[in-house]
């Protein structure tokens, strides 16, 4: 009998396609999308989930939709509340793929014994010599998303398919076009999905009910330098929207939110070299018996820089870059590669 596969659909091209190729691969495959927060249509529909029964319907495949709604508000939404109110900058995405994408989903697939579970990620897996699970960079460089998934178990990507990370995005849109796909509604991902605008600080205000609380403008010294919004509405590195009258361009350095005090200064105080992760996760290996040089991506978009890596303690290693890096931020994550093998990561502090 075919393996049995359970296929994450969003609606979108990219999983429009990984479904595509797996059908082809000889699975026996049934598609389900995940209702993750509140956003509809007047009329209830979610469009997600209709535009990923569509795809399902045109491949012949039995759909189904999982509400993840209460899991996900619990395990992603609120926890990304508690960290930016700590003055920290999460990534939602992370978790979202480690409770929910790669958690509650995987669950779902092994409860209707389905062998494995396929999404459109632009990722790649593998085993080593000792037959260990790896993860590792999709094949196009402008695509990979192996930064958000380096939380992975053994357990889990055992269970994954990414048929999409040896394609490049332009062959993905290809075989949706061959295949009659090209268009399915969904488009690219957003960035955070349950804050379609983008404006974190309203959400969170709307979310808690709290209303919006004025701090403080410091410099490095600590002086005064004028009103300014709540912490939950700076970033570290941010220059614009700040509505301060300087004599140089300021950045903000940091976020206190105990006093809810924002400390600005010049660019170069964004710079430093050294920093600790928590919440590690390996995934060649159980631990760092030794010091190792790696490459360490300290946001999605970093390209990464070599780096002198230790572990400290079960749960935290101490990061060292060969040059100073630019606003290294607490509670994103940082990656760590040796080529394109991912070889794990975890939360900055």
């Amino acid at each position: 009998m075919p393996n049995k596969a359970l296929i994450a659909m969003s609606g979108g091209v990219d999983s429009a396609v990984a479904a595509l190729l797996t059908l082809r691969d000889g699975y026996d495959c049934t598609g389900a999308t995940m209702r993750l927060s509140g956003f509809a249509s007047a009329d209830g529909i979610d469009f997600n989930a209709a535009a990923a029964q569509s795809t399902a319907e045109r491949l012949g495949i039995p759909f189904f939709t999982f509400d993840f709604r209460e899991r996900f508000t619990k395990q992603v939404i609120e926890p990304f509340i508690a960290v930016y109110r700590d003055g920290r900058t999460p990534n939602p995405c992370v978790m979202c793929n480690k409770h929910i994408k790669f958690g509650a989903f995987l669950e779902k697939a092994l409860e209707t014994e389905r062998d494995c579970i396929v999404t459109g990620h632009y990722a790649q897996t593998g085993r080593d010599a000792g037959g260990r699970c790896l993860l590792k960079k999709g094949s196009d460089t402008t695509k990979d998303q192996s930064y958000v998934l380096y939380t992975l178990s053994q357990e889990q990507l055992a269970r994954i398919r990414f048929p999409l990370g040896e394609l490049t995005k332009r062959q993905v849109r290809e075989i949706a076009k061959d295949a009659g796909l090209a268009g399915i509604p969904g488009g690219e991902s957003q960035d955070i999905c349950f804050i379609p605008d983008g404006d974190y600080a309203k959400f969170i205000m709307q979310y808690t009910g709290e209303s919006p609380r004025k701090g403080r403008f410091v410099d490095t010294g600590g002086n005064d330098l004028g009103e300014s919004k709540s912490v939950i509405s700076y970033t570290i590195g941010q220059r614009r929207g700040l509505g301060l009258a300087m004599p140089h361009p300021s950045y903000v350095l940091e976020l206190q939110p105990g006093d809810n005090t924002v400390v600005v200064g010049k660019e170069d105080l964004l710079y430093s070299k050294t920093f600790d992760i928590t919440d590690i996760n390996l995934i060649p290996l159980e631990r760092l018996d030794t010091v190792i040089r790696a490459q360490v991506r300290i946001r999605y978009s970093d390209p990464g820089h070599q780096a002198t890596i230790r572990q400290t303690t079960e749960n935290s290693l101490h990061i060292e870059f060969d040059e100073p890096q630019r606003a290294i931020t607490k509670g994103q994550s940082a990656v760590i590669y040796d080529g394109d093998v991912v070889i794990g990561g975890g939360i900055i502090i």
